[in-house]
């Protein structure tokens, strides 16, 4: 079974920040992705634009490590990379002053979709955007890709809208979140809008509650500068997990078509109620072993910041009235695990007897790693001795499915073409952004009037102690994080 490709057109794309590090390992190593598998038009080409004094000789061979480096060895054609190498281009580049952009205007070409993707940090975005005004690089048609942090509160999210809003149109402005590209979270709506199957269930009454989780085993490391600013609240929560929340909670789009798809996700932004100090537990990694705690890793011995949290949520709407969302985030956990689970609710009557026990219909949608999907079903256990009943899991994993032949796409490549074919289903509009914003900013407001401090939590467990009890008051439980 091979998969049908939706052809894009020729395009010229500008990766300003493309001696980064987002560059190297993401985006570059993608882009080849495409070229090997057809999808990259001949003629279309991709230029690098950074500070960096180089050429373009020396661009590609810096490329070629970065390939050698971030994709597998097998899939490392001789032709295909000098094919793809032979389509870059590099810049040296000024973002704040007029050093490179007459360069870069010349290898703009006329009849050629034009990308521009800033991987860069946010605030050299207004200043791009204004010299590709100024030097009239961009069209009308042409399209912008911005990485998060889309601001750290509110009123930098509404600054840096504006900002982009007085060169580049909404419909021209893609802000891309990786978690979006999963091929998983694509399915999330193919399994909830495609089958005749969940849908009726997909509501309070028949889902006990839900449960999102994104573990990391790693800490802050060399990031701990910015990461102190954030926290897991800023630079996971008001993203990443929102994103998969309102997939989750969202009501059915009249059609699957960018705007339609966009509303929907921002009414469930905009129900969701405020959340109460005691629904909300913080914490920091300790020392243990060989690492260091996460007050050594920022170098700060009395920071507040939190590199774990979890929530419970209510969304106020029809579909989902009393049926609470449990999201929990954190680094140095047991296990790199991103998963969602649809805990539904018991049957309303046994007719086997008490003896028989509690069963559960568990789906779990799992995001990484080993994408796929599981529908933990009850059976009667094999054997004699009357009618025991024991919890066995459907398992759909992506790779074993669906074949070789259909690996799955990693998000990064998926978004870039899409942005290539003008499709912006899978990015953030602006008033999603800011809603998201405004829900967040209070609470985080609210840790520091009441002076706030994180629980500890030992590196390699599923974080505090505490957050146990947002589930274990309601006689509910946290999913296993598993190694």
């Amino acid at each position: 079974m091979v998969s049908r490709v939706i052809p894009v057109d020729t395009f010229d794309l500008t990766i300003f920040g493309g001696t980064g590090d987002l560059a190297r390992r993401k985006i570059l190593p993608g882009l080849y992705r495409r070229y090997r598998a057809g999808q990259m038009p001949e003629g279309s080409r991709i230029v690098g634009a950074a500070r960096s004094d180089m050429d373009t000789d020396t661009y590609r061979a810096e490329v070629r490590e970065a390939l050698r480096e971030f994709i597998q060895p097998a899939k490392l054609d001789r032709d295909d990379v000098e094919g793809f190498l032979g389509c870059l281009h590099y810049v040296a580049i000024d973002a704040t002053g007029e050093k490179g952009w007459q360069e870069l205007r010349e290898l703009m070409r006329p009849d050629r979709v034009r990308a521009f993707y800033f991987s860069v940090a946010p605030a050299l975005f207004g200043a791009i955007a204004e010299r590709l005004h100024h030097h009239r690089i961009a069209d009308a048609d042409s399209r912008i890709v911005v990485e998060k942090p889309f601001g750290r509160d509110l009123a930098s999210a509404q600054e840096l809208n504006r900002t982009l809003a007085e060169h580049f149109d909404e419909t021209q402005i893609y802000r891309i979140d990786h978690y979006l590209g999963k091929e998983t979270v694509q399915n999330l709506m193919a399994l909830r809008f495609g089958n005749v199957l969940f849908e009726p269930l997909w509501n309070s009454q028949y889902v006990d509650h839900i449960q999102i989780t994104v573990s990391e085993t790693v800490g802050v490391g060399g990031r701990g500068g910015y990461y102190d600013k954030s926290g897991a609240m800023r630079d996971m929560v008001q993203n990443h997990l929102m994103q998969l929340l309102c997939l989750i909670a969202m009501e059915p789009p009249s059609q699957f078509e960018p705007d339609a798809v966009r509303d929907e996700k921002l009414k469930v932004i905009r129900a969701l109620d405020p959340v109460r100090p005691d629904d909300i537990v913080r914490g920091q990694y300790e020392a243990g072993g060989n690492v260091p705690s996460y007050q050594d890793d920022v170098e700060d011995p009395d920071t507040r910041t939190e590199s774990f949290i979890a929530m419970k949520i209510h969304v106020s709407n029809w579909r989902w009235a009393g049926t609470p969302f449990y999201i929990r985030t954190g680094k140095r956990l047991r296990a790199r695990q991103s998963e969602i689970a649809v805990v539904f609710k018991d049957a309303p009557h046994s007719i086997f007897g008490a003896e028989a026990g509690r069963h559960r219909n568990i789906l779990t949608i799992r995001l990484q790693p080993n994408e796929g999907m599981t529908l933990v079903t009850t059976i009667k256990e094999p054997g004699l001795g009357g009618m025991r009943l024991i919890d066995v899991p459907l398992d759909m994993t992506f790779a074993d499915a669906l074949g070789a032949e259909n690996e799955v796409t990693d998000a990064y490549e998926r978004l870039v073409m899409d942005v290539i074919r003008g499709n912006q289903t899978l990015f953030m509009r602006g008033d999603e952004v800011e809603a998201a914003w405004g829900w967040t900013d209070p609470i985080i407001q609210s840790w520091s009037v009441r002076d706030d401090r994180p629980f500890r939590y030992e590196p390699g467990s599923s974080g505090p102690e505490e957050s146990s009890m947002l589930l274990h008051r309601e006689t509910r439980r946290w999913r296993e994080i598993r190694e």
